[in-house]
């Protein structure tokens, strides 16, 4: 983590104030949450909606952080304490990753896109690692407060730091590429995710390019081959290398075979000898883990290291989690986001999974889709094929579209929806087997983890 001197640090972000008296206090880490402050910690005050982190200086300061950044517009700043005045707080602290990160002999990796990118991050990270020090964007520390914060985690003898970066409108993964300074940079896919804040999957596509405005003169771009609209938008961008992935044989990379077994996926990529294994499900996993072999190859690893590193990842948690469920069923735990791309993707690895037991699909509400929320649910219970799938249970009012479209395909009782999560579950208990797979999916907002969580809770009594 960043640790400099109060003099060090207020040329880094251009203090207002004389610090003179305090100028060689060390400063290690920094915190915006004063119930988490540290020693020695700085503590920068950000203002919220509710509330006002000013108030909480002199706490923190008093917990044992080192100084604390205080807004010139604020009145009453505390007297005697080492107190560093900013113009804007949450400026100074993203200039200060700034000035850090440049100040770091690393090699970044910047990782987006509409699905995927967490895993994609994860697996990149657990490749790298077989050669590397690495440090990787922990939980959903993505934004323009968060991935300051990872920056400024970083240790002076990281070699690589993966760096996930999130966005909900135009304009913000420039800033945070600009920000990081990516000598890879990775698209994962575009998909519908910020349809109503966006429009439309040209605009989605434009926004996550703007990954490339921070890529250096020798970077290199590592995309989604099979995706029409990045093909468009590199032919009028071309400053530095690019490398694709995909299912299609024009790609760069590619799988020449796929196969799901137990708790993963063994796979060959055409012109690497020997298979490949990852321990989640999923072509789409299998797709991603393609970006992360390109940037072990960037990179100079061999090809055992990126082997051990794919098959030793652990994914953050609610992407694609395996867990052993109720009387003895597969718990699939996607439950962290989801939108019509990844969900049909999802759908279709259920449908392919081999195996005579009961497949059974929970879905919740897609949030964020615009104008057209329901028909991408309508499409979605269209296209669930009821010779591979046994069952498919909803969650939600946009959700329900998804039953009432898929019901007439199936036996009665095999398609229902509930507003209830704890009738929800009631019904899972009252037909699931040994062996079963259950898919949980849905948008974040919709909490399915809790039904997760309430089928596990039964499990243990």
């Amino acid at each position: 983590m960043i640790n400099r001197t109060i003099k060090q640090v207020s040329k880094m972000i251009k203090a207002e104030n004389d610090l003179s008296r305090f100028s060689e206090i060390r400063i290690e880490g920094v915190c915006i949450d004063s119930r988490k402050v540290q020693p020695g910690n700085l503590y920068i005050p950000l203002k919220g909606r509710f509330s006002d982190g000013h108030q909480y200086v002199e706490a923190a300061i008093n917990a044992g952080a080192s100084a604390a950044l205080w807004q010139i517009d604020v009145p009453n700043p505390p007297e005697g304490m080492p107190i560093i005045m900013v113009e804007d707080a949450l400026a100074a602290l993203q200039q200060l990753a700034k000035s850090y990160r440049d100040e770091l002999s690393i090699k970044v990796v910047g990782v987006t896109g509409s699905n995927g990118k967490t895993t994609t991050k994860d697996m990149v990270a657990s490749v790298l690692k077989e050669k590397y020090k690495v440090q990787k964007t922990e939980g959903n520390f993505n934004n323009h407060q968060g991935l300051p914060l990872t920056i400024l985690s970083l240790e002076e003898d990281t070699q690589v730091a993966v760096l996930e970066m999130g966005m909900s409108a135009r304009g913000e993964i420039e800033f945070l590429t600009k920000l990081a300074c990516p000598d890879i940079a990775i698209i994962t896919n575009i998909g519908e995710a910020h349809l109503q804040d966006l429009g439309s999957r040209e605009a989605i596509a434009e926004a996550k390019f703007e990954i490339i405005q921070g890529l250096s003169e020798k970077g290199l771009l590592v995309y989604l081959g099979d995706e029409p609209l990045l093909n468009q938008l590199l032919r009028s961008a071309q400053n530095f290398r690019v490398k694709t992935f995909g299912k299609n044989e024009s790609n760069d990379l590619y799988p020449v075979s796929i196969r799901q077994e137990g708790h993963g996926s063994i796979y060959r990529v055409n012109g690497i000898e020997g298979n490949f294994h990852i321990p989640v499900l999923g072509e789409y996993n299998v797709l991603n883990s393609l970006a992360a072999i390109h940037t072990a190859l960037e990179l100079d690893l061999s090809l055992e290291q990126i082997q051990k590193g794919l098959n030793s990842m652990k994914l953050t948690a609610m992407r694609m989690e395996m867990i052993d469920g109720y009387k003895g069923s597969k718990i699939i735990n996607d439950a962290y986001n989801a939108s019509p791309t990844s969900t049909k993707a999802a759908i279709r690895m259920m449908e392919g999974l081999d195996g005579e037991k009961n497949k059974i699909l929970v879905l919740g509400d897609m949030l964020e889709l615009g104008e057209d929320e329901k028909d991408y649910h309508k499409q979605v219970g269209r296209e669930i094929d009821p010779e591979k799938i046994n069952y498919i249970f909803t969650f939600g009012e946009l959700a329900r579209h998804i039953t009432e479209e898929a019901r007439h395909l199936f036996p009665e009782g095999h398609a229902e929806a509930f507003m209830d999560k704890g009738e929800l579950v009631k019904k899972l208990k009252s037909i699931v087997k040994e062996d079963d797979y259950i898919l949980i999916k849905a948008s974040r907002g919709m909490k399915l983890e809790e039904v997760v969580n309430s089928i596990l809770a039964d499990q243990k009594q």
